[in-house]
Parts: C-alpha cells; sequence; structure tokens
C-alpha cells in the first residue's frame, strides 16, 4: 500500500466487513418487502401521513444533488469534500429509508391512476428503480467499505458502477413521487 493510500485508511484495511455488508443488504431489503405483505398498523389512522412520500422524494433529491457534488469533487482530488458528500449522501438515504418504512408501515398503499402511455412510462421508472434500488445497498456499502479501507483502486473499480446506479436510483425514486403524488 502506498503512502497516499495509508494517508486515505479511515478503517482497518484487514478487517473484513463483507459479512456486516451482506447481513444488512439482506436485512434492509426484506424488512422493506415484507412491509408490502405485513398487515398496515392502525393505530396512526389518526394522522396525515401523506406528507412523508414528499419528505421521501426531497432525502432522494438530496442524495442526488450530494452525489453530484461529491463526484464533482473526486474529479478535482478533492478527496475530504468527495468523502464529506458521499457521508451527506449516505445520511440522506438513512432518512429517506426511516420514512419511507414508517409510511409504508403506516399507510394504505396508493395506486397510480393514470392511463395510457402515461402509465407504462411509470411502471417503466417503477420497475427499473426497484430492481436496482436493491442491491445499490449492498454495492454502495462496499464501495465505501473499500474507500474508507484506503483500497482506492477496488474503490474505483466499484465506484464506477455505484455512481451511476445510485444517482438513477436516487432520481428515479423523485421521479415516481411525482407522478404518483396526485393519487395520495
Amino acid at each position: 500500500m502506498s503512502t497516499e493510500e495509508d494517508k486515505q485508511a479511515l478503517i482497518s484495511k484487514d478487517k473484513n466487513f463483507t459479512p456486516w455488508i451482506i447481513t444488512i443488504t439482506i436485512v434492509l431489503n426484506l424488512a422493506i418487502a415484507l412491509i408490502f405483505f405485513l398487515p398496515k398498523y392502525q393505530g396512526l389512522n389518526h394522522l396525515d401521513l401523506t406528507f412523508l412520500p414528499m419528505m421521501n422524494a426531497i432525502f432522494n433529491s438530496f442524495t442526488f444533488i450530494f452525489l453530484l457534488v461529491a463526484l464533482y469533487f473526486i474529479k478535482k482530488r478533492n478527496i475530504v469534500l468527495h468523502r464529506r458528500f458521499i457521508y451527506a449522501a449516505f445520511t440522506s438515504t438513512m432518512l429517506f429509508l426511516i420514512t419511507y418504512v414508517f409510511y409504508h408501515i403506516n399507510a394504505p398503499d396508493t395506486h397510480y391512476g393514470g392511463s395510457g402511455p402515461l402509465k407504462y412510462i411509470y411502471f417503466f421508472i417503477l420497475i427499473s428503480h426497484i430492481v436496482l434500488a436493491a442491491p445499490t445497498v449492498l454495492i454502495a456499502l462496499f464501495t465505501a467499505v473499500a474507500g474508507l479501507q484506503g483500497k482506492l483502486d477496488r474503490h474505483r473499480k466499484i465506484a464506477r458502477w455505484t455512481m451511476p446506479i445510485w444517482l438513477y436510483v436516487s432520481l428515479t425514486g423523485v421521479l415516481v413521487y411525482i407522478m404518483i403524488s396526485p393519487y395520495y
């Protein structure tokens, strides 16, 4: 490992985080899948939770912006600011996840009410968003750990896939909200 990579390592380069990353990914994806099959919690029926999908879109918007800014700073070789904006993207994604799960545990499902070509566009965006969102946790965590361990070659190789996928998932999350928002 070079001196530059030594400076970049924030966590032990020898520790194997793979079991943790895989466990976190499986648990999160299973939890999200389960909330669509479990009965809704009825204890908060008196509350209007329709603001939460908008919060989800806002958090996704912030994630998208933070990722773009992180990409800009790494292109400028400003690792400190790149890292800070990646942390910000993880934070906004975690806030999204909390509000998303809370909403879907407590609120009835909302179905898209549009028709015609827009309906097919909506479902294409929604399905591609869901299919890519599931592995995004896995690849984002692997990318972050490689960067934090100072394994920069590995970090760059994985990030070439992670960044565009995570950007797509964040952007399509906002688009899904915009398209379904009239039906809440």
